[in-house]
């Protein structure tokens, strides 16, 4: 997508995702969400959102619930920020009717109280180019996150 082939980007992230799916990898929901964001981006809007409800429900199916919480909250941004405000409002109503009933912060930051910040992670992955966001990454220790793509370790700069 980097480049601009939004068209190409959406058929590799769509043939990511299936294949994914197909065998249960956790990265599916991400290429799914990668593969509607493509989808919107060159105007097809039927199937971006179709690939985005999709991506999301299979994070609640695996009760990701703080993922959800997050990737949904980019999502709804993304959509608004394009003027497709029906389509954010679809998923943040989407979002309310999902998500377990707890307060938003038990949805987590990436830091607890009287923890040290993250460092700053790479914008993209070294291993598969994927993009790369401290607010929707796992972390496995204090300097290392984990890629939504690849599932490579990415280390970060303090």
């Amino acid at each position: 997508m980097a480049t601009g082939d939004y068209n190409g980007a959406a058929v590799a992230f769509e043939g990511l995702a299936r294949g994914a799916e197909g065998r249960g990898g956790p990265r599916a929901p991400h290429l799914y969400l990668q593969a509607g964001r493509a989808r919107l981006l060159i105007g097809q809007i039927a199937a971006g959102m179709g690939h985005i409800r999709h991506g999301l429900a299979l994070l609640a199916a695996r009760q990701q619930w703080p993922v959800l919480h997050r990737t949904g909250q980019l999502t709804v941004a993304f959509l608004t920020e394009r003027g497709l405000t029906q389509k954010a409002q679809e998923i943040s109503d989407y979002l309310k009717a999902t998500l377990p009933p707890l307060p938003v912060s038990d949805f987590g930051s990436q830091t607890a109280p009287g923890e040290k910040p993250r460092p700053v992670l790479p914008t993209t992955c070294p291993g598969c180019g994927g993009p790369i966001r401290a607010d929707e990454v796992e972390w496995v220790d204090e300097v290392t996150a984990e890629c939504p793509y690849c599932g490579s370790a990415v280390r970060g700069e303090s």
